[in-house]
């Protein structure tokens, strides 16, 4: 389990810098940028294959919950109304 959260830690820049790319290119609802987030973080981890020689559901794991980490640092203050393009 320690080197799955390892491994989340290093993809949580990754997934983040992504999420916050779309959530600026395309006028998409708030309320599904969580699972823009936990999707691009399953593809991240599941893709990394060549950085870890971890499994590829301990890499999904690892994935998801940088993902749904990614989310939580950037919409826990914010409001969850509108859209994401201003």
């Amino acid at each position: 389990m320690e080197q799955v959260l390892i491994f989340a830690t290093a993809l949580l820049p990754i997934v983040s810098a992504l999420v916050e790319m779309i959530k600026l290119t395309f006028n998409l609802p708030k309320n599904i940028i969580p699972s823009i987030s936990f999707v691009i973080g399953l593809l991240i981890g599941s893709i990394a294959y060549p950085f870890t020689d971890l499994e590829l559901v301990l890499r999904l794991w690892a994935g998801g919950l940088a993902g749904l980490s990614a989310t939580g640092l950037f919409e826990m203050v914010n409001k969850r109304e509108g859209t994401t393009k201003a």
